[in-house]
């Protein structure tokens, strides 16, 4: 079989001044990519350089230089734009990088030709063992975070290749737009190498120009905007940009007369996501693989599919499932793993373990069905694959992000992402719909629902978006107090309200009660418009001061609040007083940082001192001091539920979204981020200080003024004035 770029410059001859590489401004015919492959590649050859990392954003000089390393017999390591400094350093450690390219210019780099600058590197004392053969090492994150490289051979990719065009006779694809990272195998092996060799147009442009960010940042408003610019024929896209994609064509956003083939893998996809995106003119093909099989093993495709499954197998592999479930590959398996001391075993006989489960129904259909290692087994010896459930809860519900857990549990429960604004209540309608189709065992029992996401940087998800699920199992006391639980009665619609189950089948602590019985009112304040406004980049500067100038009106009380309340406090509570001196030690000051906020923002901080606060802040106010005075002044700590639960939630990303509208400087957010990331700690010293409080007056008492103080912050948070809203400021309480 003639390698791959033999075959490319076999289309290039037969299209010379056809467009193969396109971005914005700029593109590249068959001839002149030819020629530029070429020249590259005898200036690799003259540096005598056998291992180089390929770095930089999707443009045509990325492309140029993977197939110059490919003509020159150079190994390639594609270095993920979204790894962190830690893992690019340990990749070019690993790899034992002699020379960087780069698609575009970069400090210490040297032009080259065509867009692509190169670097020479240290030289690394003892490089990681590699097969003979490795053409290309990809860097998968793993679960752990240290990538991992794997190598493949210039012929084994050029089988996938062949495969996919074998299995695809039947679409033309003339336009394809890469929208995930060319460093990403399954792009570059089935978003470059096939179009290219189909003699096809690969639009390239800036990964931010499509809204793609990181590994998995997503601005929506500039995907459809790029999309309906470009009007690709195909598209490779993972779950997350599949569900995406069909909300804008349910709205009517996203043209999609163009498509011709969406291929989506990477992750589990819902039978109803793709149903409702072929009925929006959005043609979804559900496929599977991996980097170790050269990134594609089975696909669906048009007269040739199976709902529920991920296609038969692609004709240069064959497929099994072991009698426990796992799938097994064999036929054009990788080389082996960069540093191995025996490598893989690549004789045709030899199978490879997945590690994914599966089964293969009629006509050698493949249904793919969650990891081995990540499998739950509940209390009564049921078997429970996460990611199935995690599928559901992210297209069906319409999660951001899902962790199912409830290993040794009656039934399972999820942590859940949600960033929509929608209130619990419109949630646990979705959840209870959900668990109404699900086995009975595989129901919810519990689902723990957060508004920010989990971070790579705080180790809880891998760089491509996957759950660090024993990081995530060690942590998840801490996780599931900052979270609001919604208790679900499988196979019914209501919230638990008599008893209070949490994982591993403990009764609910008081701050969970907390979290629990102020639901209801706590939608109030994530409900309010100025939220979603804020999303949408529809906000101004004076609701940003009005917003700190009611900021500045209630937190200049806190320490009085605080001092007023450890004075009425009785002897029983002294541990409480000696928290509320922490409070103030923190807390003290914070009212002056607002001031200076407004003055970045070009207010008079003076007139605002001096001023007075909208309605809903001085009730707020007037109602705390009475409850300290007249009732119960354990009821203070109802605001500290709201305020510092609502910062977390709200403070940091609202803060970046604001900031980045209105181009203020960060002397002007030191309240907002400041709160954002100190309430972490906060919220658990706050958390422990609950689980501490007792006796049920107290415990009545916060609940009660928890859910007023959420009435009325969330009444000032509807009458934030917002761009083209004509609603009257709402003062309901008043």
């Amino acid at each position: 079989m003639a390698n791959l770029p033999e075959q490319i410059f076999t289309a290039a001859a037969r299209y010379p001044e056809r467009v193969a590489l396109r971005s914005p401004g700029s593109c590249l015919s068959y001839r002149q990519m030819a020629e530029a492959v070429r020249v590259l590649a005898e200036q690799l050859q003259a540096r005598g350089v056998q291992r180089v990392g390929l770095c930089g954003d999707n443009s045509p000089a990325w492309v140029v230089a993977d197939l110059a390393c490919l003509l020159a017999g150079v190994v390639c390591v594609p270095v993920p734009v979204f790894f962190s400094p830690r893992q690019t350093a340990h990749l070019i450690e690993r790899a034992g990088l002699e020379y960087l390219l780069f698609s575009g210019p970069d400090a210490g780099a040297e032009p080259l030709a065509y867009g692509v600058w190169g670097q020479c590197l240290p030289v690394t004392p003892a490089p990681a063992r590699m097969p003979d053969r490795t053409a290309k090492i990809t860097f998968t994150s793993g679960s752990t975070g240290a990538p991992k490289g794997v190598c493949l051979s210039a012929g084994q990719m050029a089988a996938t290749v062949q495969a996919l065009k074998h299995r695809l006779e039947g679409v033309v694809l003339e336009q394809h737009l890469c929208v995930l990272p060319l460093a990403t195998l399954l792009e570059n092996i089935a978003g470059v190498y096939l179009p290219l060799l189909l003699g096809a147009t690969v639009t390239v442009a800036p990964l931010q120009t499509l809204g793609m960010t990181g590994s998995s940042g997503l601005e929506l408003n500039s995907l459809v905007a790029g999309l309906n610019q470009y009007h690709p024929h195909s598209l490779i896209l993972v779950p997350e940009l599949a569900m995406a994609l069909v909300a804008a064509a349910e709205q009517g956003r996203l043209e999609t007369a163009s498509f011709r083939f969406l291929a989506v893998g990477g992750g589990r996809v819902s039978t109803d996501l793709l149903a409702r995106g072929r009925g929006l003119g959005l043609p979804l093909y559900e496929g599977y693989g991996l980097s170790e099989c050269g990134s594609v093993v089975a696909l669906n495709v048009p007269d040739q599919e199976r709902e529920g499954t991920v296609g038969q197998p692609l004709d240069h592999v064959q497929v099994s499932v072991a009698d426990d479930h796992r799938i097994l590959v064999r036929g054009n398996t990788h080389l082996g793993y960069l540093g191995d001391d025996q490598g893989t075993r690549t004789e045709a006989g030899h199978w490879l373990d997945t590690g994914d489960l599966g089964a293969l129904g009629p006509e050698g259909f493949l249904a793919v069905n969650g990891r081995v290692k990540n499998l739950i087994i509940t209390s009564f010896g049921r078997n429970i694959s996460p990611e199935w459930l995690e599928s559901e809860l992210i297209q069906v519900v319409g999660a951001t992000q899902a962790v199912v857990f409830g290993e040794g549990d009656p039934r399972p429960s999820a942590l859940l992402t949600v960033r929509d604004g929608r209130s619990p209540e419109r949630l646990r309608e979705s959840l209870a719909t959900l668990n109404a189709g699900l086995p009975d065992y595989a129901r919810l029992q519990a689902v723990y629902l957060r508004r920010q996401p989990l971070t790579q940087a705080e180790h809880y998800v891998t760089a491509n978006g996957r759950p660090v699920r024993h990081k995530i199992q060690a942590d998840l006391p801490t996780l599931l107090a900052s979270s609001f639980p919604l208790f679900m009665n499988p196979g019914a619609t209501s919230v638990a309200r008599t008893q209070y189950p949490t994982p591993g089948g403990a009764n609910m602590t008081f701050f969970e009660r907390l979290q629990s019985e102020t639901a209801q009112a706590r939608a109030h304040v994530t409900g309010a418009p100025v939220i979603e406004a804020i999303r949408e980049g529809r906000f101004a500067i004076d609701g940003y001061t009005w917003f700190l100038t009611q900021a500045y009106h209630h937190v200049k009380h806190t320490v009085p609040l605080m001092m007023a309340c450890g004075g009425r406090l009785p002897e029983r509570l002294e541990f409480v007083r000696k928290a509320l001196v922490e409070y103030i030690d923190e807390e003290y000051g914070h009212h002056e940082w607002i001031l200076n906020d407004l003055e970045s923002c070009g207010a008079d901080k003076e007139s605002i001192r001096h001023g007075q606060p909208d309605t809903a802040i001085e009730l707020m106010v007037a109602y705390l001091y009475d409850r300290i005075q007249r009732g119960n002044p354990i009821a203070f700590f109802g605001m500290v539920q709201v305020l510092e639960g609502t910062s977390i939630e709200l403070a940091t990303p609202l803060g970046e979204a604001i900031q980045q509208k209105l181009d203020l400087p960060n002397q002007a957010f030191s309240y907002l981020y400041s709160h954002g990331a100190l309430d972490q700690d906060h919220f658990e010293f706050f958390r422990n200080l609950m689980n501490d409080i007792t006796d049920p007056d107290d415990q009545r008492a916060i609940i009660e003024a928890a859910r007023m103080v959420y009435r009325l912050y969330g009444d000032m948070l509807h009458s934030i004035p917002l761009p083209s809203c004509s609603k009257e400021p709402r003062h309901e309480a008043a």
